[in-house]
């Protein structure tokens, strides 16, 4: 794909196939950002999957360490409903919450991409699970020594999650970046669109463009692999932790 992407233009679909271009061009990614104005579609992307990822690590972690570590009337029942709603697939509830954000004024609307993002029940499952390893003791021995709740999941909670934190943000990051469906639903307005979105579109545009779709692939798909790479060591961490703990 890196190849193509530099590759002169028609190079990508001349036979015999070649893997590497006979002269290295940055045309393609050049065009992107001048003639088909990718940079606003990136940052587009960029701050609405960064917004998400971070309003639903901190409610599904608010959530998951409620039911890992509170006592409360309905809770086990509570848990049980959000695990069954899990086979329910995502398609199913897509024009029940369109319209309901149409109600709201959201549709055409970044709170209409963001909101719907904010909690999952995966997330707060997965919170959940490694929370319960957490012995009460360290949370009483807290209390006992005056600390609030807020402080408590704050200065103690939080950072003792920091494996799952990182492995959930990036499960999320990389759901919020990669959704094509739900943004071409909700945003009508062609300058809010995400990336993945106006790549289709360039795809109908410019089908013949081979290498120009493989300069776009790439820049859709770097972010991505860079974000993977600097936070490998937690994922891996919280990965691990998390299989073991079962």
């Amino acid at each position: 794909m890196i190849a193509a992407s530099l590759m002169p233009p028609g190079e990508a679909t001349s036979y015999p196939p070649r893997l590497w271009p006979s002269a290295m061009t940055f045309e393609h990614y050049r065009a992107l950002f001048t003639r088909l104005d990718l940079a606003r579609y990136l940052l587009n992307s960029t701050l609405l999957a960064s917004a998400v990822t971070l309003i639903s690590l901190l409610i599904n972690s608010m959530a998951g360490y409620a039911f890992a570590k509170f006592r409360f009337r309905g809770r086990d029942r509570l848990f049980q409903s959000l695990l069954a709603a899990l086979v329910i697939p995502a398609q199913v509830a897509m024009l029940p919450l369109f319209l309901l954000l149409k109600q709201f004024g959201l549709i055409n609307t970044y709170g209409g991409v963001i909101i719907p993002g904010m909690a999952s029940i995966f997330g707060i499952f997965l919170i959940r699970q490694y929370l319960l390893a957490i012995p009460d003791s360290l949370l009483d021995a807290a209390r006992m020594d005056g600390a609030s709740e807020f402080r408590i999941y704050w200065s103690l909670v939080l950072p003792l999650c920091r494996p799952i934190l990182v492995t959930l943000g990036i499960f999320t990051f990389m759901g919020t970046w990669n959704d094509f469906m739900w943004p071409l639903i909700v945003l009508t307005d062609s300058a809010m669109q995400t990336l993945p979105v106006a790549l289709a579109n360039l795809l109908g545009e410019h089908v013949q463009d081979t290498e120009l779709m493989m300069a776009g692939s790439v820049l859709t798909v770097l972010p991505v692999m860079l974000l993977f790479v600097v936070l490998q060591r937690y994922y891996i961490a919280g990965i691990m932790l998390g299989g073991i703990k079962g």
